[in-house]
């Protein structure tokens, strides 16, 4: 069964290899090789020197425009070796860093590796229930205990549960825009229907009943929703549980 994979795994190794070596190719590394040599000078277990570590021991560079993405890689536990990058894209999907060379290379994944759907959809669920870290800096973090904020992104806490009330949430917002949506319509169609002409009042007509079946479902969906989460508990993020009411 390895044998299987082994061809789409050694494709994206290439592309994985070819990337780095043209991005190296047409940029400065020598500023970035000093960086690196400065993360070697920090205390252990600070992610700053584990990030120069694990560059080290896969013989790899800081990339010019990539060096949050190699944060990411230390920070959340994921090998700099192709397949895990996908996973990491996974991840970093779910968690909200939803940009073209990231769908591209989670895209890519998936269409060679399907066996390894499972482990993906894991990997978007754990970044979909972690704190956002699409925005995060070398320079904010390499000073910080590697373990202290991995446990504050991810830490082992139940996943479900926190995916659970974020869907919610998102199902609360699209009620919202679907009202707006539907209202909006009305109110642009309103105009028309007191025209006296017979095209303007069946032109106008089935866009204001459309309108009002979308602020009616919008409204329905709103109040269930809302609802549900009224009775929910909140979540702790710390442990994935509900907490205890006060």
């Amino acid at each position: 069964m390895k044998k299987i994979f082994s061809f789409p795994q050694l494709i994206i190794t290439f592309s994985f290899h070819l990337s780095v070596w043209l991005i190296e190719r047409f940029n400065n590394i020598e500023k970035y090789q000093k960086k690196v040599a400065k993360l070697h000078e920090l205390e252990e277990g600070t992610l700053g020197k584990d990030i120069a570590e694990c560059l080290s021991k896969n013989n790899l560079r800081l990339v010019p425009g990539y060096e949050s993405h190699d944060l990411k890689h230390v920070l959340l536990d994921y090998k700099m070796n192709p397949v895990d990058e996908i996973r990491m894209q996974a991840f970093m999907i779910g968690n909200g860093n939803i940009s073209i060379p990231s769908l591209a290379i989670f895209l890519y994944g998936l269409l060679l590796l399907p066996h390894k759907w499972p482990t993906f959809y894991k990997d978007f669920k754990t970044g979909f229930a972690s704190q956002p870290i699409k925005n995060w800096q070398i320079e904010q973090y390499s000073s910080f205990s590697t373990t202290d904020l991995r446990q504050k992104v991810v830490g082992t806490r139940n996943v479900e549960p926190i995916i659970q009330m974020k869907m919610k949430k998102l199902a609360l917002i699209g009620s919202c825009i679907s009202m707006i949506l539907g209202a909006l319509g009305m109110l642009y169609c309103l105009p028309f229907l007191f025209s006296n002409v017979l095209e303007d009042l069946v032109g106008a007509g089935f866009p204001f009943v459309g309108g009002a079946i979308l602020f009616a479902a919008g409204l329905i969906s709103f109040s269930i929703n809302n609802k549900k989460l009224g009775l929910t508990q909140p979540i702790s993020y710390a442990s994935g549980q509900p907490r205890k009411p006060y």
